[in-house]
C-alpha cells in the first residue's frame, strides 16, 4: 500500500493533523509526519514533494493556516495529489488559510477540505488510495455503514426523547 504524508507547515497545526492521523490509523494507511514551512524551509518542502513518489507515497495531505501556503508549494512540485487542510490562526478564524489554499491557479491543482477538517482530509486520502487497494475500499464501506448506523441510532433515540 502506498503512504500518506502529512506535511504540517507548523506545529501549531498539530491538533487538526491528528485528527487525520486517527482516521489514517483506522484504515491501516501508513503515514509519516514532517514540518516544513513554504517560507521558512521552502527548500525542504520542495524536496520532499519531488522524492515523494519514488519514497512510496500515493498522496499528500498539508495542514496551515494564515497565509496557508503549503499545500501549493508541495503541488508545485509533484503530480501526487494534494490535499490542503486550511487551520484556524489568531485572526480570520481560518478564512484567510481557506481561500490561499483553495485559490490555486490552472495547472496546480490542490484539493481543499474544510477549515480543520483533518479527518475528512484523510478519509479523500484514503479513497484516492482505495482507487487502486480494495481492501481499503472495504475499510471505507464499513466506515461508511458505521456512520450511517450512529445516525440511525441517533435518529431513534431523540424520537424516543421527543416522545416523553
Amino acid at each position: 500500500m502506498k503512504k500518506a504524508a502529512m506535511i504540517l507547515g507548523s506545529d501549531s497545526d498539530l491538533p487538526v493533523a491528528k485528527k487525520a492521523a486517527a482516521v489514517l490509523r483506522e484504515m491501516g494507511i501508513p503515514f509519516e509526519t514532517h514540518v516544513y514551512s513554504a517560507h521558512r524551509t521552502p527548500e525542504q518542502a520542495r524536496d520532499f514533494a519531488r522524492g515523494a513518489r519514488e519514497a512510496g507515497f500515493g498522496v499528500i495531505i498539508a495542514f496551515a493556516g494564515m497565509a496557508a501556503h503549503l499545500a501549493g508549494a508541495l503541488a508545485a512540485n509533484t503530480t501526487l495529489p494534494v490535499i490542503g487542510v486550511p487551520c484556524a490562526g489568531p485572526l480570520l478564524d481560518g478564512l484567510d488559510a481557506l481561500l490561499s489554499t483553495v485559490q490555486m491557479p490552472t495547472g496546480i491543482p490542490v484539493a481543499t477540505v474544510a477549515v480543520g477538517g483533518g479527518a475528512n482530509a484523510a478519509l479523500l486520502a484514503a479513497q484516492m488510495l482505495a482507487l487502486s487497494d480494495e481492501e481499503l475500499a472495504a475499510k471505507l464501506e464499513q466506515r461508511r455503514a458505521a456512520d450511517a448506523e450512529a445516525v440511525l441510532k441517533k435518529d431513534a433515540g431523540i424520537e424516543a426523547r421527543l416522545a416523553e
